[in-house]
């Protein structure tokens, strides 16, 4: 293989790397995503003799690494939910402030109040970080209306306190599995990665259903 042509593929991928972190709405993968471009970019610059560069890359390496020891040893997060009335202002200004980024999940959603619904928002060191809406079914089951997480926080760690026992969201009553319908194509990667599986409704429908873990004793 060409010398000359495996230093441009080195000096392309950091570039790649470097273009997909400022695409990552996590902290977490963008600093990931930046420490390997900018180590793509030390070797690169190293080879092509820029010296210049390369000592910008390995400060932006060392600034990678700070920020991510900082992220991966960060305190134990505090996670609670808070349940909010239909007609919550507080729930009718998160809907609309997230009106778009919701309906890439649910591209047809319309918040349609209940006597059976409930609205929870996920809290995460008290910060609103995401917002579940649904109804308990029969069988024991849980219709997700809306399970929505705002950008900043979507590193997974909502839905898991969410669909785990510490948020009692489905203990009372109890219910033994959730179920949603799949929406657009972001939400269906989501509802895969949480671990539910492609079904049908009685009427036929397709549906995505989570059996969940039972609460301990």
């Amino acid at each position: 293989m060409d010398s000359g042509f495996v230093v441009e593929l080195i000096g392309y991928l950091g570039s790649a790397m470097i273009v997909i972190s400022l695409t990552r709405t996590s902290l977490l993968k963008l600093r990931l995503f930046g420490l390997v471009g900018a180590a793509f970019f030390v070797a690169y610059s190293l080879i092509i003799k820029a010296y210049p560069i390369a000592v910008v890359n390995v400060v932006i390496v060392g600034i990678h690494l700070f920020f991510l020891r900082d992220l991966l040893s960060k305190k134990t997060e505090f996670f609670t939910t808070l349940e909010v009335r239909a007609d919550s202002r507080i729930l009718a200004y998160f809907l609309e402030f997230n009106r778009e980024d919701i309906h890439t999940y649910r591209e047809d959603y319309v918040y349609e109040p209940r006597e059976d619904q409930v609205r929870v928002f996920i809290l995460r060191d008290l910060v609103p970080a995401g917002l579940l809406i649904g109804r308990p079914c029969a069988d024991h089951a849980f219709e997700v209306e809306l399970d929505y997480v705002v950008p900043r926080y979507r590193d997974f760690r909502v839905a898991e306190f969410l669909y785990s026992d510490r948020s009692g969201v489905f203990t009372d009553p109890q219910c033994e599995r959730v179920w949603s319908f799949p929406g657009t194509s972001t939400n269906i990667d989501y509802l895969n990665r949480m671990g539910f599986e492609p079904d049908t409704d009685a009427d036929g429908n397709a549906i995505f259903v989570k059996d969940l873990q039972p609460a301990l004793p």
